[in-house]
């Protein structure tokens, strides 16, 4: 196997960790909130806090990847996740449980900055989109897989024997990384302290940086939404019973990772990415208002919003390759992962609030909406400034 394909399967594995770990709060919602008193505002907030510390970490990760290396940064990230985890484990309280919580996130957050400049490094000449639809269906796939299985094991040990489990995979993404992640010759490891001096984004670099990350923030931060409010939603209309309601969402996240996959052969191939980015939103946007305001149709608007959502992910994510030199691009994608934890970091609190203030169980999904055609609002500015820039003269 080629050097980049072997680091994309284990960075991958690594992105399906954190997945995983940010899912958890959310799957164990129905055990967690009794057991220690907690409302759907405080679990939005612990939802969102995973990824909230993004908004300060997200450059200095990107500066310390220059420094000491991106292996070792990535090392870095899932030992502070697997740390946060035991701490998550342990916890008696609300308060303790988002101590873990932020840690975890704190890794993940150094975790995420650090492996998409190494996959943008490995796949920027060839395969770049289909590359990026890979790396970043992992996380679908570990939010699904934590969808399945966490759930479960609570009901029969309880949530703190789940979240072992949730140590244990982030354990074993770090020691894979460790044995058989080859490093890139642009990791400063290889490439020298030297090659990597700060280097400022210009002007046209700003404009598409903010706008990518502010993309790629709004839909993750809508992803979040539909995982952690769908559920409880679905029980609520009748769509389905509390016992199986985990299992149908979490067969539905396997309906992102198939959408992805198709989106980025079709992306690479066939379909202009402005095609994808267009009737996946739009199709996204359909079956989230179907899920809100049409209870009969609950478990298949889900699985629709699933399936549409995945059909741009290759497109955003190659946004940064588009917009970025080769020497900025350590610095352009922390800026872009800055504006991507600002927005899933407070679209759940947000969420959490309105769905409390309102009392209506569809209001999280009516937002998410509405903020999936503000994304395709900013698409279109990003890819008209990319024209220009791209334009003779």
């Amino acid at each position: 196997m080629e050097s980049r394909w072997r680091a994309l399967v284990i960075l991958t594995a690594a992105r399906t960790s954190l997945g995983f770990q940010f899912q958890s709060i959310a799957s164990l919602s129905n055990d967690l909130m009794p057991s220690l008193g907690m409302s759907y505002a405080e679990l939005g907030f612990l939802i969102g806090l995973y990824f909230l510390p993004g908004v300060l970490v997200a450059l200095p990760a990107g500066a310390a990847s220059r420094r000491f290396g991106d292996k070792r940064l990535i090392l870095s990230g899932l030992l502070l996740m697997t740390i946060g985890g035991a701490v998550c484990a342990m916890a008696e309280s609300v308060g303790v449980l988002a101590i873990g919580r932020l840690v975890s996130g704190v890794g993940g957050v150094v975790l995420n900055v650090v492996m998409a400049k190494v996959v943008i490094d490995w796949f920027a000449d060839r395969e770049l989109v289909l590359a990026m639809a890979i790396f970043v269906n992992a996380f679908p796939i570990g939010v699904g897989l934590a969808l399945l299985t966490l759930g479960t094991v609570s009901a029969f040990a309880g949530w703190q024997s789940a979240m072992t489990i949730v140590i244990v995979v982030t354990l074993a993404a770090l020691l894979a990384v460790w044995a058989w992640c080859e490093v890139h010759q642009n990791d400063p490891q290889v490439a020298g302290a030297k090659t990597y001096v700060r280097t400022s984004l210009n002007g046209s670099e700003w404009r598409l940086v903010i706008l990518g990350g502010s993309i790629w923030g709004v839909f993750n931060g809508c992803f979040a939404l539909l995982f952690a409010f769908g559920p409880d939603l679905l029980v609520l209309q009748g769509g389905a019973m509390a016992s199986t309601v985990g299992v149908i969402v979490g067969l539905a996240t396997w309906s992102v990772v198939a959408s992805v996959q198709v989106g980025g052969i079709l992306g690479q191939n066939w379909i202009k990415p402005s095609v994808l980015m267009t009737w996946g939103a739009l199709l996204w946007c359909f079956f989230l208002v179907v899920l809100a305001l049409w209870p009969p149709m609950g478990p298949i608007a889900v699985v629709g919003a699933c399936l549409a959502m995945g059909l741009p992910v290759g497109a955003i994510m190659s946004l940064p390759a588009e917009s970025l030199r080769p020497d900025s691009r350590s610095l352009g994608t922390s800026y872009f992962y800055l504006w991507l934890y600002a927005g899933n970091g407070l679209l759940p609190p947000l969420a959490g609030w309105l769905r409390d203030s309102t009392g209506q169980p569809g209001a999280p999904i009516l937002l998410s909406a509405i903020l999936v055609l503000t994304m395709l609002g900013l698409y279109s500015v990003a890819q008209a400034l990319i024209s220009r820039r791209s334009s003779p003269g």
